[in-house]
């Protein structure tokens, strides 16, 4: 039988040759005999002789003792390595789930189907030559990343040489979105500074390392790259809008980018959704696929297997105590980068059950920065990835949680619910934006710098690092319209606003996003109309947060006190976009009744904030923070002025500024610390973060009921936890004589702040009145004409 036989790599051999084949069928064969014959007519002065291996596992022992023997013949003798590449094309779905299950999917029809392929289209096949390479080059490369001796071992590094050639011929083929990492654990264990480094590892062996390395093993089979998007996009688009909102320039940057150097891709993470839409993002922008890190609590049922030919990591949650596992994985992550294989995970560790960015985890990314300082790559590239959403179904899990909830674990039965509830209703659209990456080379500097050999340096400028990738993350992520609403309703504590209402108080805080350049959806750009905050409304009502009622008049909004936790998710999610302004307005209230120089307490007071909240947010570094607000009072005319004056014209300052806005964004987080500043009156030092939780939980339902708390949403497990960080920053958790005292004294200063956040909101309350909103429609009227 003749097919046609593509040579597509340069096959140029010495006078003497040795070609390994991998050939599973008898089609296969004819092909290849096909193409041997073509080249010993292309090349009659040289000496092809074959060796055929098997198509799956390890050869046999006799044809491992044949491989040395053929290698031990002369030095300057080339090694081919050849297959046969089958065209992808439809194969049996259920053949396809059955491969992707057992990973041995190669995009190889069945052989019964083989030859009737062929005679219909006999493109479908085509051989595929590596690049030769002599076998004193292979002998040379093993000796200088080894340390085996033994000439089976070299035999076998010549297979994985062979193996690894031609998969660079056929990526060339496929493209880029099929590059995945193939003999990871030989490729590791054979490494002489792999094993150098376990011999200083008490008890640690070659056998244990090699479980470890199949308990980490991953990889993207050919088929599950195309096919687990698919089941991704799948299960998206039951409640979302399938077509991902990008933006395309960003899209190409990142393509070139990834072209020139490996990379860490870094996304927010605010749902289980996020590991999905990353694969789904690279697959459907031809883009390398990422290996993606989750915990082993991930890897249950067949889903465990199903991960890890999907290019899922699975690690083990607690591994502080296991010298063997964190070398294991270091290397494991610096081979991975070292091949120029691309990595992914979230830079929080966690989802965000608050819908505020967490402060980054910095463990995986120390391994990664290892590589880089120990030369495995010139440079290695941080992408930044924002990942958000118009609403989320897991929100009502989130509210559950800062109730007191318990996490549900993970299961089938946990999975089948989860992707049940995606097709309940329309979440409406996925955002995903690719910010400019950063560049390890650039933030740590040489390999040979102060950063590799001073610790402390290291892990400052690993901290630096991260916190870069976590601001473009922030500054990239769009604005949407269940956000500004949800923010605007969260103010009115509960009472309803007309359309009216909703529409104009909106516009303050549209044009304050346009004067600072914030991204923004198309929704938010709707909101310009009344029929933009109408459709933004629709889709929110039903308890999804908002609840209309519409039974009276005219239909009125607002957020009824069950669904605020989910409210604050979505408000959340903008907090940074106005973080700055809120606090230019808590400092301006403060610095109206100070007893001095107004200017010298407003800054005192805008610095002090920013300590006391640098466990919420972000903040740029103090000198370019202390620049932006300067920029916001800028947009104030006289503000120089009138802040010197204090008293009155700070009031006046504060009645004219647009939008007022630190009532809607910061009051849950101060009062949620005030509540726990409160409870540690009179508790042990050392009283424990589940103990001081349950206190402040308790007492803050009492304080909701008795009005005292303006918001249910301050009493939160969620908010709680991080207002112990703030009272342990302030030492108050700490035996001390004047413990008491400075506890007090604290509990004062937060209750001094929220008297100003009082007088902010009464001043803010004046956008709601009607005659307000009168007078700013005809002003707008004048304008126009």
């Amino acid at each position: 039988m003749k097919h046609t036989a593509d040579d597509l790599a340069s096959f140029d051999p010495t006078d003497d040759a040795l070609v390994l084949t991998a050939v599973g069928s008898a089609a296969e064969w004819d092909l290849l005999n096909d193409w041997l014959a073509h080249q010993r007519k292309q090349h009659p002065d040289t000496r092809l002789e074959v060796l055929r291996l098997p198509t799956e596992g390890e050869p046999s022992p006799g044809t491992l003792a044949r491989l040395v023997e053929l290698l031990s013949a002369d030095d300057s003798r080339s090694v081919v390595p050849v297959r046969v590449f089958w065209v992808p094309a439809g194969l049996p779905t259920r053949s396809k789930i059955v491969s992707l299950i057992s990973g041995r999917d190669r995009y190889r029809p069945p052989e019964l189907l083989q030859r009737r392929i062929l005679r219909k289209d006999p493109l479908r096949a085509r051989v595929v030559a590596g690049e030769p390479a002599t076998v004193g080059q292979l002998r040379q490369q093993w000796k200088d990343t080894t340390t085996a001796e033994n000439p089976r071992e070299f035999a076998r590094f010549v297979l994985r040489r062979a193996q690894l050639a031609i998969e660079r011929v056929e990526l060339r083929l496929l493209g880029p979105e099929y590059k995945s990492p193939r003999l990871v654990k030989p490729e590791v264990l054979a490494s002489a500074r792999f094993r150098d480094g376990l011999e200083k590892i008490p008890g640690a062996t070659v056998e244990k390392a090699g479980e470890m390395l199949d308990e980490l093993s991953t990889g993207w089979s050919r088929f599950s790259v195309d096919f687990i998007p698919k089941v991704g996009r799948a299960i998206f688009s039951r409640g979302f809008d399938p077509n991902v909102d990008y933006d395309r320039e960003q899209v190409e940057a990142m393509r070139h980018s990834l072209e020139l150097h490996p990379a860490v891709l870094l996304f927010s993470h605010r749902s289980y959704l996020d590991g999905v839409i990353v694969p789904v993002a690279m697959q459907e922008n031809r883009l390398p696929p990422v290996h993606t890190f989750a915990g082993i609590n991930l890897a249950f049922g067949l889903m465990g297997p199903i991960f890890r030919h999907s290019g899922v990591i699975f690690i083990r949650r607690n591994i502080a105590g296991d010298p063997l596992y964190k070398y294991v994985l270091k290397e494991y992550v610096g081979y991975i980068v070292e091949k120029r294989f691309n990595l992914n995970w979230s830079i929080e560790g966690t989802r965000s059950r608050t819908g505020k960015m967490l402060p980054p985890k910095l463990g995986l990314l120390a391994y990664v920065a290892d590589a880089y300082l120990d030369g495995r790559s010139e440079d290695i590239l941080l992408q930044p990835v924002s990942i958000s959403f118009d609403q989320l179904h897991e929100t009502a899990e989130y509210a559950a949680y800062a109730r007191g909830g318990e996490k549900t674990p993970e299961g089938l039965s946990w999975l089948y619910h989860y992707i049940k509830a995606q097709g309940d209703r329309n979440f409406g659209k996925i955002y995903v934006r690719f910010p400019e990456a950063v560049s390890m080379r650039e933030q740590l500097g040489p390999p040979d710098g102060a950063v590799s050999t001073d610790p402390a340096v290291k892990r400052l400028a690993l901290q630096k690092m991260a916190f870069e990738v976590a601001w473009r993350i922030l500054r990239a992520t769009p604005v949407n319209a269940t956000a500004l609403v949800s923010a605007l309703l969260l103010t009115t504590r509960g009472l309803a606003l007309t359309l009216d209402q909703l529409h104009h108080t909106l516009q303050d805080a549209l044009d304050y996003l346009e004067r600072k350049q914030i991204p923004m959806t198309n929704s938010v750009l709707r909101l310009r109309t009344a029929e933009g905050v109408q459709a933004a409304l629709d889709a929110m009502s039903g308890g999804h947060p908002v609840t209309a009622v519409n039974t009276g008049r005219q239909p009125v909004w607002y957020i009824a006190s069950q669904d605020e936790h989910e409210a604050a998710f979505y408000r959340n999610t903008t907090i940074d976009a106005f973080l700055e302004t809120a606090i230019v307005e808590l400092a301006m209230a403060h610095a109206a009744k100070a007893e001095s120089d107004p200017v010298e307490a407003f800054w005192s007071q805008v610095m002090r904030l920013r300590d006391l909240l640098k466990f919420e947010f972000y903040f740029a570094d103090s000198a370019r923070f202390r620049e932006h607000i300067v920029e916001e009072m800028s947009w104030q005319a006289n503000c120089e002025q009138q802040l010197a004056e204090g008293g009155e014209a700070i009031y006046a300052m504060l009645r004219a500024k647009r939008p007022i806005i630190a009532g809607a964004m910061l009051r849950p987080f101060l009062e949620a610390y005030e509540l726990v500043a409160d409870v540690l009156r009179g508790t042990l030092p050392e009283i424990s973060e589940k103990e001081l939780t349950k206190r402040a939980l308790g007492v803050g339902r009492q304080y909701v009921a008795q009005g005292r708390i303006r918001s249910n949403e301050s009493v939160s497990a969620l908010l709680f936890t991080t207002a112990r960080q703030v009272v342990a920053d302030q030492k108050l958790l700490e035996a001390a004589p004047d413990l008491e005292e400075r506890r007090t004294a604290f509990l004062a200063e937060l209750r001094s702040i929220l008297a100003d956040l009082a007088t902010v909101d009464s001043i803010g309350w004046i956008k709601f009145d009607v005659r307000e909103l009168q007078r700013r429609k005809s002003k707008k009227a004048v304008e126009a004409e």
